[in-house]
């Protein structure tokens, strides 16, 4: 199989009669196109722990929530601010990414102010040096500081203690998206990429984890996110740590971008990998990165699908949108079409859950009624 070169960055396959898109690499908050937020002190959230016995679980029975993915994250809102407007109301989740070479010290500043908002925040915490990253598509893996196996052997334990003591300081729960996509090649934690090998991903995942666990930060929901499948992958069954280290299984899949336009549905592009993770777990299954293109004039068509399909899945327990102008324009918010969509697909009492930081967190495929 021939590889295909990076439109962008971007990964563009077709496998199986499908495409999909390698998720696109954002920058951390502390981005320097970041706005004055950043420089702004995010007040530490005030919350009334209730207690109840048993506590309320998020998300709800029948429901599900929807979240947001943007390039600059919570240092800017922008894109949040958009977002909101185009869906006609908030989100009850949003990730950011943070990596392990540039953010050298933890920071609440970012957890606080999407607490603040209403939203759960999950971490995309990846153990490179984003800044470093080559353009070279064969060597954008390669980074040796940064192998598995010395993330195993606790070079780093110093550096994982601070931000596990960091979360657990929250005092809230916080979604940790560790390490993900580690079943392609375009990462420095990739078993097929930097020298690692077989075994080195499920021991380096369980390494942060335990000490996660050792230090008590039992307010941490893991999330492990590999890739949509397709063809030459690294199987899941090779890479997954299992359920007692695993919270929540995440998916990235998109639809198209410049020059790979072909129509698919959610399901074309998902259906494999949903059928494969059947047999490897019993996690909820969260899609941490979706978004679609609109080269063809068929965004706002595929959104209707996406949120038609969802609730179809009850292992499925909530999405997140990458909204943001990057290879493409993936926001709902760049045409009203689009937006119309998306507004009224959530506007389905099915994706009204509600969260707040007292909640517990579904750890098992809900039955639907």
């Amino acid at each position: 199989m021939i590889t295909l070169p990076r439109l962008m960055l971007v990964a563009l396959m077709v496998i199986g009669g499908y495409v999909f898109v390698v998720a696109p690499r954002v920058e951390a908050y502390t981005s320097s196109t970041t706005t004055w937020q950043e420089q702004v002190d995010e007040p530490v959230p005030v919350f009334t722990q209730k207690h109840e016995q048993p506590p309320e679980i998020f998300p709800q029975d029948n429901k599900a929530f929807f979240g947001i993915f943007t390039e600059k994250g919570p240092g800017d809102l922008t894109d949040y601010n958009g977002f909101v407007k185009a869906a006609g109301k908030p989100p009850q989740v949003m990730m950011f990414a943070s990596g392990w070479g540039a953010e050298q010290h933890f920071n609440r500043q970012p957890f606080d102010r999407i607490v603040n908002r209403g939203m759960l925040p999950m971490l995309g915490w990846e153990p490179w040096n984003y800044r470093a990253e080559s353009k070279t598509d064969k060597d954008r893996g390669t980074q040796p500081q940064y192998q598995l196996s010395k993330i195993s052997a606790g070079n780093f334990d110093g550096y994982i203690t601070e931000w596990a003591k960091g979360i657990k300081a929250l005092g809230y729960p916080v979604a940790v998206r560790f390490a993900h996509e580690m079943n392609g090649y375009w990462y420095p934690w990739c078993e097929s990429a930097n020298g690692n090998q077989r075994g080195d991903y499920v021991k380096a995942w369980r390494h942060v984890h335990d000490l996660f666990e050792q230090l008590g930060a039992a307010n941490v929901i893991w999330v492990w996110s590999p890739n949509v499948v397709y063809e030459n992958a690294t199987p899941l069954s090779q890479l997954y740590p299992g359920d007692d280290y695993v919270d929540w299984v995440g998916l990235s899949g998109y639809y198209g971008t410049a020059g790979m336009e072909t129509y698919q549905t959610f399901d074309q592009i998902y259906r494999p990998t949903l059928s494969e993770l059947k047999t490897l777990s019993k996690r909820p299954i969260v899609v941490t990165e979706t978004a679609a293109t609109d080269a063809q004039g068929r965004k706002a068509e595929w959104i209707a699908d996406l949120l038609r399909t969802l609730p179809r899945h009850p292992e499925i327990i909530g999405f997140l949108w990458y909204e943001s102008v990057k290879e493409t324009d993936w926001r709902i918010a760049a045409s009203p079409a689009a937006s119309a969509a998306f507004a009224k697909g959530v506007d389905q009492p099915y994706f009204g859950a509600k969260w707040d930081p007292d909640m517990t967190t579904r750890r098992l495929v809900p039955s639907r009624d």
